[in-house]
């Protein structure tokens, strides 16, 4: 995202990489966002990203790595 404080795009952005088979860089994004600001809408991107990986699959390498690094965002 050009502004790193707009989340609602960063949500945006992670949705079309997602969508463009970019499931890293999607997760990049929602991650970003939690390093920001938690809280976000309710939770939105942790929320997200849970969604992201039930789709992709609990054995998908981008899963396995973005859980990693939401568990250490969150358990810091």
């Amino acid at each position: 995202a050009a502004n790193p404080a707009d989340h609602e795009a960063r949500y945006e952005l992670a949705a079309a990489l997602n969508a463009a088979g970019k499931r890293q860089e999607a997760a990049d994004e929602l991650l970003a966002i939690m390093r920001q600001d938690r809280a976000w809408n309710d939770d939105a991107a942790r929320l997200q990203l849970i969604r992201l990986f039930d789709s992709w699959g609990h054995d998908d390498p981008a899963t396995l790595q973005a859980r990693r690094r939401m568990s250490s965002l969150l358990f810091s």
